[in-house]
């Protein structure tokens, strides 16, 4: 018997002022699934995912999340009910040293300092650099070392969904590759997943389901081969 989504967004409204920014969107994450969303710039992507932590406000439409509804819920209780997000552009504090950075992710849980070690030597074996680094301010690692900071930043909050903004933005093919093969390896110790990808490519390669925005809309829903099988998808957001 399938169970039950882990996250149920219906009729999800978000404005900017007048501007319509999410129009009516419905989509499901269901436990252990790793579900991309692709589409071009100023598809609703990113005010997606604000919206789901709570910094974006919604309009109108429900977030229900592991049973509860969170649509009107501040970001720091959406953060305690186990979701995390890594934001696009990594937005990493850079004076401060890299594991403060880290730290910063457990701020919900800053008293449980036994928690936060065990944390921390796991984002450590995952990201071997950012041990090296740890003492260095943030500002001076480079940008795939700075994603991979943002990542293990959101990770300390234990997450039971983990929303990925464009963890490939502005890096290079091979960091890339690292990225995402991180991104599947967490998904498959248990992570459940939603990324915003404008590479479609990469984002479909790992992902068991995929969603398609278009100003603000959903317009197309399959499982990730599918969507990288479909022509119209393939001409519109795989170069080919």
């Amino acid at each position: 018997m399938p169970s039950d989504p882990l996250l149920k967004i219906e009729d999800l409204t978000s404005h900017y002022g007048p501007i319509c920014a999410l129009q009516r969107i419905s989509l499901e994450v269901n436990p252990g699934e790793l579900v991309a969303i692709v589409g071009a710039n100023g598809a609703g992507k990113t005010t997606l995912l604000l919206t789901l932590s709570g910094v974006q406000k919604a309009s109108g439409g429900s977030i229900v999340f592991d049973g509860a509804d969170i649509t009107r819920m501040a970001s720091h209780k959406i953060v305690q009910s186990g979701i995390c997000h890594v934001p696009e552009g990594r937005q990493v504090f850079a004076p401060l040293g890299v594991e403060d950075n880290l730290k910063l992710g457990a701020y919900c849980f800053r008293d449980d300092k036994v928690r936060i070690a065990e944390e921390l030597e796991k984002i450590y074996q995952l990201f071997p650099i950012l041990k090296e680094k740890q003492r260095q301010p943030a500002g001076t690692l480079s940008g795939g070392q700075q994603q991979m900071l943002a990542i293990g930043r959101a990770l300390l909050g234990r997450p039971r969904l983990l929303l990925l903004d464009e963890p490939s933005m502005g890096l290079a093919p091979l960091l890339v590759e690292e990225i995402f093969r991180v991104v599947k390896e967490l998904n498959d110790g248990g992570v459940t997943v939603l990324l915003v990808e404008q590479n479609a490519n990469a984002a479909l390669g790992i992902a068991d389901r995929g969603y398609v925005l278009e100003t603000g809309r959903v317009i197309l829903t399959a499982k990730a081969d599918e969507l990288r099988a479909d022509e119209a998808v393939r001409k519109a957001y795989l170069g080919h």
